[in-house]
């Protein structure tokens, strides 16, 4: 973690707004801190919301290829929040702890299909000079369609984002979420 504690407290339950109340108990589990964190700004968190509920589960890209790229997103801005909630997620979308730990190593690590190559390079251009080469887009065409393409571009711009507030915010690990591997 790059803060040892937090800059913006997480908010307990019983400081929590009336309308995030009700964005917090909309899942069946104890909210995380960066949602606790956010509660500072319930304008800003519910509509953000919205968004991030597309990029992570109704975007046009698969979810072992979502998880993939975010993982590195996570990792090139060292955000480890977002690498280890995203662990746990990625496990889940078959990813496995070989690869998690490879994707830290980038796309000229060994063991990658061309295809995933190509994702994580895709990830790095974005995260390092806001642009997608012709090279690389060609290749996402390779299977992605325009749609899946341009998912792709969003779901790094939002966890890219999402990053820069974690770290400056310092939000810390939720309870038995792994930060980096070792």
């Amino acid at each position: 973690m790059r803060l040892d504690e937090p800059r913006v407290a997480p908010l307990a339950e019983g400081e929590w707004s009336e309308e995030i109340d009700g964005l917090m108990r909309a899942g069946n589990r104890e909210p995380l801190n960066i949602f606790k964190t956010l509660a500072h700004h319930p304008k800003l968190m519910k509509r953000w919301l919205v968004f991030g509920a597309h990029v992570l589960s109704k975007s046009s890209l698969p979810a072992r290829d979502r998880e993939i790229a975010i993982l590195r997103v996570g990792w090139l801005c060292q955000a480890e929040y977002e690498f280890g909630q995203h662990t746990v997620i990625g496990l889940a979308s078959g990813i496995d702890e070989e690869e998690i730990k490879r994707i830290t190593e980038g796309p000229d690590a060994s063991g990658w299909s061309d295809f995933d190559r190509t994702l994580l390079r895709a990830t790095d251009e974005l995260v390092g000079d806001a642009f997608v080469t012709d090279a690389t887009w060609q290749a996402l065409g390779s299977r992605y369609s325009d749609e899946q393409r341009i998912d792709l571009i969003f779901c790094v711009g939002q966890y890219n984002l999402v990053s820069m507030a974690l770290n400056s915010l310092g939000v810390q690990l939720d309870a038995d979420v792994p930060g980096f591997p070792k």
